[in-house]
């Protein structure tokens, strides 16, 4: 359909006809141009509308479709829900299917915003990597117990700094010096320790197994739980 002075118009030829520009996909260059085109896998971060949660979204796509999902937050305990439901949501789906379906979390639909944006791009973290990454790459980015890399870090200008979960585990002790200066702690892994547990293992072996120090722990003047004391 087209307006009376559409029709009243001649035909001028079209010259060139270039097509898309060619984007790198799991070490190709490919021309995309249908959704079946894309591939990818990446990660990406969201928010919500007044910033009280965020999550990390990562998506691997093979011919445009979502095969596998992995949902993490933080900030609002109804956002676990919301991953729940998206984790079932999202794998099966297109990209643009994707894009286009309620996630029942603000921030995961701005994550998958943010990550439709890098895929359809060619911006991906597989972009040059040939053949991309299996199905099953995103959860091993978990690493051993499956659990997220979490930090959590607490201060006061009275009290001064508490490190209560780092990228090692669980902080169960912080070491200080003479100054009263943070130089190490000890951390426990709760994903190996929760699978040693599963195992069979002992829970007192098992924590013991799972214990670890870093800095200069064994310099401590002293030492502190940094939620209790």
């Amino acid at each position: 359909m087209h307006t009376h002075e559409i029709e009243q118009m001649c035909v001028v030829a079209k010259g060139p006809n270039h097509g898309p520009a060619p984007i790198p996909q799991e070490g190709r260059w490919t021309k995309a141009k249908e959704v079946s085109d894309i591939f990818g896998l990446t990660h990406g971060v969201g928010w919500c509308a007044p910033q009280q949660g965020a999550c990390k979204l990562t998506l691997n796509v093979k011919k445009g479709i979502i095969e596998e999902a992995l949902i993490e937050t933080v900030g609002c305990s109804g956002m676990t829900h919301s991953a729940a439901m998206a984790a079932e949501i999202l794998p099966g789906k297109t990209i643009l299917e994707a894009l286009n379906t309620d996630l029942v979390c603000d921030a995961i639909n701005v994550a998958m915003r943010e990550l439709f944006l890098q895929i359809v791009y060619g911006r991906t973290q597989t972009a040059f990597s040939e053949d991309g990454l299996p199905i099953g790459a995103g959860l091993e980015d978990l690493g051993k117990g499956l659990r997220s890399v979490t930090a959590t870090m607490y201060g006061t200008s009275e009290k001064g700094a508490r490190y209560l979960e780092l990228a090692e585990g669980y902080v169960t002790e912080l070491a200080l010096d003479a100054d009263n200066e943070i130089i190490g702690y000890k951390f426990v892994r709760l994903g190996p320790m929760m699978d040693a547990i599963a195992n069979g293992v002992d829970a007192q072996t098992a924590l013991t197994k799972a214990t670890g120090t870093y800095g200069r722990f064994a310099d401590a003047v002293k030492t502190i739980n940094p939620r209790k004391e």
